[in-house]
């Protein structure tokens, strides 16, 4: 029996009992404030083309959750429907708190985006570039300038995505990681192209620690996520939070459905501490407290009466950085679109701040890519339907 039909008979199996009992995802859905689907509703098309397996999404102003809804399943096999509290792996959302996090200590005054990353760091020192390379040689020539705090931020560095002794994202310690990238040779000059590093970020998550004098995931829980009210967002999801951790889907052989899959760029168990923390990619959190992050940021840096970042800090993180001459528009750890800014993660999750509107989005699903060929079309359809929200607490007055 082949998985695309496993799928199909487990989802077909699931859909029967649901209507017996009455519980049918999307049927029987309600909001998290007991109203009817609004959101959800243009999402349920895609669960029943077993493009997608589950979603909880959630629209906010800068006071307030106007919706949050689940639609789906967390767990196809085990019949197990989305909640609106489900734990995600955020992978690459985990860059803007990192670069907001360091923008605290430029705010500061104890780094300077215009810094080498050697002041920080002198392992960094005398840096190489890579210049010509194949098979059979590599020619390196120096670097015209040592990388600085804000090409790490843009992904300008010239640093590559990862270094040789990184399988996985969690294997060392950051102390360890940066001598492994500092020993790697630059891919382009700094500051002239646009290529996206998690090593870059991790390393400045390293600076935050050397900086600060404490470890990083210490500075983030007691600068960040714990004065925020974020206490679903972590590196390492405990035994409770993991039977909240929806279950992470890719596209079957034949790309007609979904079967299950694994997130193959962290080590197991999760809730081991001894897995090295990724400022760049290695953050669960959970569609509210990922909300809270993003009032933040819409708020210019304030919420609820205390300043995180300054508004100086959010406009540098929240405009283009990247070259003129380069079409990528990046910021500091923050994608920036029009009047829009968040970032998306490896497993499709997407934040989103959109100012011109003045609503945050948010979209969280465990998806390496989607079933079927209506994948393109599911967070537009979101989108769309978050946009409906913009009268109620949004938009420009």
């Amino acid at each position: 029996m082949t998985a695309a039909r496993t799928y199909r008979e487990t989802l077909f199996q699931l859909t029967l009992a649901a209507l017996l009992l009455g519980v049918l995802p999307g049927a029987g859905l309600r909001s998290a404030a007991g109203e009817p689907p609004r959101v959800a509703s243009a999402l349920q098309p895609f669960v029943d083309s077993h493009a997608l397996a589950g979603a909880v999404t959630l629209v906010a102003s800068k006071d307030k959750v106007l919706d949050v809804e689940a639609v789906g399943w967390a767990d196809v096999a085990a019949g197990k429907p989305m909640q609106t509290d489900a734990l995600f792996w955020i992978a690459s959302e985990s860059k803007p708190l990192t670069a907001t996090a360091l923008m605290m200590l430029v705010d500061e005054g104890k780094v300077s985006l215009a810094d080498p990353v050697e002041k920080y760091l002198p392992e960094f020192k005398g840096q190489m570039v890579a210049v010509e390379q194949d098979s059979e040689h590599l020619l390196l020539r120096k670097a015209a300038r040592p990388i600085t705090v804000r090409d790490i931020l843009s992904h300008t560095s010239g640093l590559p995505f990862g270094s040789r002794v990184e399988p996985k994202i969690d294997q060392h310690p950051l102390s360890e990681a940066v001598i492994s990238y500092a020993l790697s040779p630059l891919n382009s000059q700094p500051g002239t192209r646009y290529q996206y590093s998690n090593a870059g970020i991790n390393t400045a998550g390293r600076i935050i620690e050397v900086v600060s004098g404490i470890p990083y995931e210490v500075f983030m829980e007691q600068r960040l996520f714990k004065p925020l009210g974020m206490k679903d967002t972590t590196l390492w999801p405990t035994r409770s939070q993991l039977k909240r951790l929806a279950k992470s889907y890719k596209p079957n052989a034949s790309k007609t459905g979904l079967e299950e899959t694994d997130i193959t760029q962290l080590t197991r168990p999760l809730d081991n501490r001894k897995r090295g923390p990724s400022p760049a990619g290695g953050y669960f959190s959970t569609a509210r407290d990922m909300a809270r992050f993003g009032q933040m940021l819409l708020n210019g840096g304030a919420l609820d009466g205390k300043r995180y970042v300054s508004i100086g800090a959010i406009r540098e993180m929240t405009r283009k950085q990247t070259a003129d001459a380069l079409k990528d528009n990046y910021g500091l750890g923050f994608s920036v679109r029009g009047f829009s800014f968040g970032h998306g993660g490896a497993q499709s999750t997407d934040l989103n701040i959109d100012t011109q509107r003045q609503l945050v989005t948010v979209f969280m699903v465990q998806h390496a890519g989607y079933g079927g060929t209506e994948g393109a079309k599911i967070l537009p359809a979101f989108m769309s339907a978050a946009e409906a929200f913009t009268h109620e607490g949004g938009g420009n007055k």
